[in-house]
């Protein structure tokens, strides 16, 4: 199986090597990933400004590539621009929790929908931030879930969020709400200003939702590319 790993926190970042080293036993993996920090690009891409695609020596001794622009550019370099194929993407595993209504911005989310655009399976990955430590067991667990239930029948693309202390119970659940306050700070008068995403555990306690991961369960949620809203278009179509 070949493999290919990206992220939204930067090619060296540690959640991406975690993955990348425990990625190995599933086949060839290769790694194209932000050069810089990408958090909160969403789904974005670059289509008017050439940005530069670099190999570089990583510290897992895979095939690495930076790529100056966003997490889904780098997976249309991947599989577009290299003209390889890949049979699956992983996309993290990213540093914080993406959870609710906030995927809408995760650029961890939007590489694995890219890679569903593609056509290619994809699993976005995350946990609570730096925290990696014995994570191998909770990935060995998550993918054994995979294989056993054939979940990429089901769905190509899927959101996956592992608690700091897993209880190694897999919930399948739905997105929730949101779990961050969106904080804005007016800078040097008013000239400039900074936004922060504030997390806010508690605010969505609903069991079917990707909420349990407050109750210590890893949380699987299916995602898709399409923004239908179908219970309005049934209605209307009648």
């Amino acid at each position: 199986m070949k493999i290919c790993i990206t992220n939204d926190d930067g090619v060296h970042a540690k959640g991406l090597c975690v993955l990348a080293q425990w990625a190995k036993k599933l086949g060839d993996v290769t790694i194209f990933a932000p050069a810089i920090q990408q958090s909160g690009k969403s789904h974005s891409i670059e289509i008017h400004t050439p940005y530069r695609v670099e190999k570089v020596q990583h510290s897992t001794g895979l095939r690495a590539y930076q790529v100056y622009s966003t997490p889904a550019d780098c997976v249309r370099v991947a599989m577009m621009a290299m003209d390889e194929e890949f049979d699956l993407v992983f996309s993290g595993i990213n540093h914080g929790y993406n959870l609710g209504r906030e995927i809408t911005y995760s650029g961890t989310v939007g590489a694995a929908l890219e890679a569903g655009v593609q056509g290619a399976k994809a699993i976005a990955l995350s946990t609570r931030r730096d925290v990696f430590d014995g994570i191998e067991k909770h990935l060995d667990t998550m993918w054994g879930c995979f294989e056993a239930s054939d979940l990429f029948a089901a769905a190509p693309v899927w959101n996956v969020n592992i608690p700091e202390e897993s209880t190694g119970k897999i919930v399948l659940a739905r997105q929730g709400g949101p779990f961050y306050s969106d904080t804005f700070f007016l800078k040097e008068g008013n000239a400039s200003v900074e936004g922060k995403l504030v997390w806010q555990p508690g605010n969505d306690m609903t069991v079917d939702t990707d909420a349990v991961l407050q109750y210590g369960h890893i949380a699987l949620t299916p995602l898709t590319n399409d923004r239908t809203n179908y219970e309005a278009f049934e209605m209307l179509k009648k």
